[in-house]
């Protein structure tokens, strides 16, 4: 499957940005010691591969997926073979005291890159799952922040979103409300982050499940109304590596928005990915007709390969109508790279603000009890702008 054809590019983005500093990279990676958070997701993967092919002197990757742990061991032994280095995986929840132990024993790093994140406007749907997005976008992050700190780590690295800029979603404003407190952190060590497009096929992505619909021969669904951005899996690699390594204290990553960085829908990268596959879409008019198309059109698919599609307008929870990577206000460094843009300006954050979100997350776990719109109120109060838009629809209740 040709990822960049999909969704309408013909070359890799970042490549001459990538080439042009590739003499440096190699150079800090073939001296350097990374541990990277949340290694075994589809970003994560991305970065630990182009780490693991510049041969680093130690490589630690720790994931909560045992079994994508082991895939991704997999795939880097049939891509790339082996190093001279330290490589090792872990397969270790990073809120655990268990990690705590790991990081005492293990933890001589250069670099600390953390991809873990919860990414899903889904994840708002509910008060439990919504506060653990809390815990692992916001908490854990500074967990490991100041556990890099207090051992030395050199550079650490966080992967963010574009729909922190502006947020209207709970997700988004949960990566606004970390990019808040790596300002704060960054007085202490130097810290960089990226500003992502969507990645095209990541693990529980709408293009990732494409290929699930296949192989369960059920139909696909996408809506039709709404564009993005987007970057293939080594983009994301490549984007990480970049901004970890050469991007200055606060500096935050983003893709140019370019003639190079199309926009489409996912309407568009359905019919794009069943034609690569040799099928041609077959538009229905309701969820049921799709269900029901391989029961009802087996002489329609004797002839032709069709393939069921439902494609919809968007009415769900947190969808935002466009994307953008900065805000106003932001001060941009638009030179340094070819497709690269930089957020130079520190974000304004209010010391006690910042304290007083800790401390009522915190009472509100030691309580075991929090609604949503418990949560709704503090993301507000530290981010006044936030707008929030809720229409009581959620993604788990379509196809």
């Amino acid at each position: 499957m040709d990822v960049l054809k999909l969704i309408s590019r013909n070359k890799d983005l970042f490549d001459r940005d990538v080439n042009s500093n590739q003499i440096i990279l190699s150079d800090l990676v073939s001296k350097s010691k990374f541990l990277v958070i949340g290694g075994a997701g589809s970003i994560g993967q991305a970065v630990t591969k182009e780490i693991f092919k510049r041969n680093p002197k130690k490589l630690h990757v720790v994931d909560i997926s045992e079994n994508n742990l082991v895939e991704l061991v997999r795939d880097i032994r049939s891509s790339y073979g082996y190093i001279d280095g330290d490589f090792r995986t872990f397969a270790l929840d990073i809120g655990s005291p268990i990690y705590d132990a790991f990081i005492e024993a293990d933890g001589e790093f250069d670099y600390v890159l953390n991809l873990s994140a919860l990414k899903h406007v889904r994840s708002e749907k509910d008060p439990f799952t919504l506060m653990r997005m809390i815990e692992v976008n916001i908490l854990n992050t500074l967990k490991t922040i100041r556990q890099s700190r207090e051992k030395g780590v050199k550079k650490y690295f966080c992967v963010s979103t574009d729909k922190a800029a502006n947020p209207v979603n709970m997700m988004g404003a949960s990566k606004r409300i970390m990019e808040l407190f790596l300002m704060r952190e960054s007085r202490e060590i130097s810290i960089s982050t990226a500003r992502f497009a969507n990645v095209a096929f990541s693990d529980g992505s709408l293009l990732h499940g494409f290929n699930q619909r296949i192989q369960k021969r059920q139909p696909i669904v996408a809506p039709n109304d709404i564009k993005r951005y987007f970057v293939s899996p080594q983009e994301s690699g490549e984007l990480c590596l970049l901004s970890c390594l050469l991007g200055d204290n606060k500096d935050i990553f983003f893709p140019k928005l370019s003639e190079e960085l199309h926009l489409i829908t996912f309407a568009e990268i359905a019919v794009n990915y069943l034609k690569q596959l040799d099928y041609e879409p077959y538009i229905c008019g309701s969820e049921e007709e799709a269900r029901e198309f391989f029961n009802s059109h087996k002489s329609l698919n004797d002839q032709k390969k069709y393939w069921p599609c439902y494609f919809t307008k968007s009415d769900t929870t947190g969808e935002k109508d466009f994307e953008e990577f900065f805000m106003d206000g932001e001060t941009l460094d638009l030179e340094k790279f070819e497709n690269l843009g930089i957020v130079k300006s520190s974000l304004p954050y209010e010391e006690e603000k910042l304290d007083w979100f800790l401390a009522e997350i915190n009472a509100m776990l030691e309580r075991r009890q929090w609604s949503k719109t418990d949560l709704l109120n503090i993301f507000n109060e530290l981010l006044p702008a936030f707008d929030h838009k809720e229409t009581g629809k959620y993604l788990d209740a379509k196809m």
